[in-house]
């Protein structure tokens, strides 16, 4: 495919959309990144809430403007609540954001994964190439909530895959997939120091949820989430000492970054389907 650079003003734009309109994010998700995926959100100028107990989940999608579900430490009552919750705002018309975090590890994960995609109406599934590999059936590799090979060409996996469910398919990497299928987008920003620290792929999927609250093009709204994670990231690894001093300086980062900032810093490339 001929990839082509995309103009990053697109991305600044949707920026300053949503810090005027603080977007509430409603999180389903798992224990270990919670806290991470919460501060996230604050970061980027949304609004946080994590809620999953059945008596107010429901109740909370309702004031909410997208839904992130996250099965990171997946049991069965949390997919009946994630449904339950999922459900609710397909009715509202507020995106939903699936995170298939170790889709393929397990039976279970699979199949709760899977459940999910049948059952509700997901907008954004954004996982790494082994997640997104198992899901579309193409034999991906995944160890414990890693990636470990997609079972063949990542972008034409995704792509086929868009294309046949009807859903935002992103694939997080050195180089980050967004496709419906049609449109295709690469983010080339990103340090590998996210690599080495727990939950980055969850934040990102917060981040999704953020920008997806404030666009109808879920394809843009992926790529600009992806793009300021890694522009921000790419920000911090030049004064950070280690993994711990590397994520304390994303946070400071991406609570700083303007619109000006991403409008110019986006490095995103498109292609139109052949």
């Amino acid at each position: 495919m001929d990839f082509k650079p995309l103009n990053p003003g697109t991305f600044g734009d949707l920026l300053a959309v949503l810090k005027g309109r603080r977007p509430l994010v409603h999180h389903i998700t798992n224990y270990v990144t919670v806290n991470d995926c919460a501060n996230i959100t604050l970061c980027i100028g949304a609004a946080p809430v994590m809620a999953e107990a059945p008596e107010e989940a429901c109740e909370m999608v309702a004031m909410a403007d997208a839904l992130v579900l996250n099965i990171g430490t997946l049991t069965k009552p949390q997919v009946s609540v994630m449904q339950e919750a999922g459900s609710r705002a397909n009715e509202r018309g507020i995106p939903v954001i699936l995170d298939p975090v170790g889709a393929g590890a397990t039976r279970m994960r699979t199949d709760a994964a899977r459940t999910l995609l049948d059952r509700l109406d997901v907008a954004v599934l954004k996982g790494n190439a082994g997640e997104i590999g198992v899901l579309a059936g193409a034999g991906g590799r995944v160890r414990g909530v890693d990636s470990d090979g997609s079972g063949g060409d990542a972008l034409a996996i995704a792509r086929a895959f868009a294309d046949d469910s009807g859903i935002i398919v992103v694939v997080s990497g050195a180089t980050d997939i967004v496709t419906d299928g049609g449109r295709v987008l690469q983010v080339d920003n990103g340090h590998e120091m996210m690599g080495r620290l727990s939950g980055t792929g969850c934040m990102a999927a917060s981040l999704a949820g953020a920008f997806a609250a404030v666009s109808d093009d879920y394809v843009i709204s992926s790529a600009a989430a992806l793009a300021a994670f890694g522009l921000a990231g790419e920000a911090a690894a030049t004064r950070a000492a280690g993994p711990y001093s590397f994520r304390t300086a994303l946070f400071d980062e991406l609570a700083a970054m303007s619109p000006e900032y991403l409008g110019t810093g986006a490095r995103v490339r498109s292609a139109q389907k052949i």
